[in-house]
């Protein structure tokens, strides 16, 4: 009985963070794509996660921030739409 519950409450688990992981996406694609439909030339700072999230205070909204994923659906949209995106180098 304990051992049914334990699976329960997985199946519920795994269910609440599917729900978060695709609110997440949505999110992304809708943003992104707004972006790549209101400006020609995006540019954006090539930051290291790894890095800031050596800030404690930060670290868990840097890590639920998806930042690769946005910027990998940024490159694709861009080409897709015929649109520029700039990765600059965060030293300057």
């Amino acid at each position: 009985n304990d051992y049914q519950n334990w699976q329960r409450a997985q199946k519920q688990k795994a269910r609440y963070q599917q729900r978060i992981a695709n609110q997440r996406q949505d999110y992304l694609h809708k943003l992104t794509t707004a972006l790549v439909k209101k400006y020609d030339v995006i540019i954006i700072e090539d930051l290291k996660a790894k890095n800031l999230q050596k800030n404690h205070h930060l670290a868990k909204a840097i890590a639920n921030a998806s930042w690769y994923q946005f910027r990998t659906m940024l490159e694709y949209k861009c080409d897709w739409y015929g649109k520029q995106l700039i990765t600059v180098n965060p030293n300057y």
